[in-house]
């Protein structure tokens, strides 16, 4: 259950001041082309339904009012630490969606705070406001901490369940937090007419690409990824195992550890906030299942059964 200091902090730090975006309603042609369709790998977040268009030259995105240059991103990158730039301008589409969700989330938090009272005359962050405006309802039983601590229980160590009863029920409710935040920003392109230029993220799609967990996505084999770092508990527990793996699935799956301290744009792109998890692709490079934490060799072995692997 540990968290890292996660890239997309630093990522979404570099958008723009929001200026005011003007909410439209979708209404996509039969014949449009959108992100997820044509690079079904690449977009994380609202620009999977983005249009993919020809638009003027030097702009990249554009919506409503709202436009977005090459430039922008350049400048936006330079802000950056130097020891990420080099990592960011491999992923130049995933800094184009972590700006417009930014931007997005603000207008969307001022629009609330509008019909909030007591929100606009808040003193902290109104995004951060408004997500938890969103999310407020959400709990977790007793019941669900106690199945997670039966699961878990060689990353607890020797602690009790009712001396971390009140840790885990809180660990859970931050990921049913998270969960919900992410489907709030990834339906934003659906919220909004946005457009792309396609020969631009085109380009984008072949660089991002270029990395251990997309080019196994694209084998034709089914993949597992284990993403975490040196010095957590949970994750020096899984080296072992990841390598068991490896002997007994060579040739049927890949299976992959990624260092998230040491890849931190690609852990972003794929939503890490606590490591270790694990990630397991069809053969197809679809998502079909995600753990947070310590995971056994069984149940890995038991989740590739399902998948179709012997």
């Amino acid at each position: 259950m540990t968290k890292h200091d996660s890239v997309i902090t630093i990522v979404l730090a570099l958008a723009l001041a929001a200026a005011p975006i003007a909410a439209q309603a979708v209404g996509v042609s039969g014949d449009a082309q959108l992100v997820k369709d044509v690079h079904p790998t690449l977009a994380s977040g609202p620009l999977a339904s983005a249009k993919l268009v020809n638009l003027p030259a030097g702009t990249i995105l554009r919506s409503g009012e709202l436009q977005i240059t090459q430039k922008d991103l350049d400048a936006e990158i330079r802000k950056a630490p130097s020891e990420l730039r080099p990592q960011l301008k491999r992923n130049l589409f995933f800094v184009l969606e972590s700006k417009v969700t930014q931007m997005l989330l603000q207008y969307e938090a001022e629009e609330w705070a509008k019909r909030n009272k007591s929100a606009a005359d808040a003193q902290d962050d109104p995004i951060e406001r408004y997500l938890a405006s969103l999310t407020a309802d959400l709990s977790a039983t007793d019941d669900d901490a106690k199945a997670f601590y039966e699961k878990n229980k060689d990353m607890v160590g020797d602690a009790t369940f009712d001396q971390i009863k009140d840790q885990i029920k809180q660990y859970l409710v931050d990921q049913k937090r998270q969960e919900a935040v992410n489907s709030h920003i990834a339906a934003a392109g659906e919220r909004y007419q946005i457009d792309v230029d396609k020969t631009w993220t085109a380009k984008q799609n072949s660089a991002a690409m270029d990395n251990p967990i997309d080019k196994a996505r694209q084998s034709g084999k089914p993949t597992m990824v284990d993403l975490g770092a040196d010095g957590c508990r949970p994750c020096d527990m899984m080296t072992p195992i990841l390598e068991e793996l490896k002997k007994a699935y060579a040739g049927k799956v890949n299976i992959l550890f990624v260092h998230v301290r040491k890849e931190q744009v690609l852990a972003a792109r794929y939503g890490v906030q606590s490591i270790p998890v694990q990630i397991f692709f069809d053969k197809d490079g679809r998502e079909v299942f995600r753990h947070v934490g310590f995971f056994p060799n069984d149940q890995i072995t038991a989740k590739l059964a399902e998948m179709g692997v012997k």
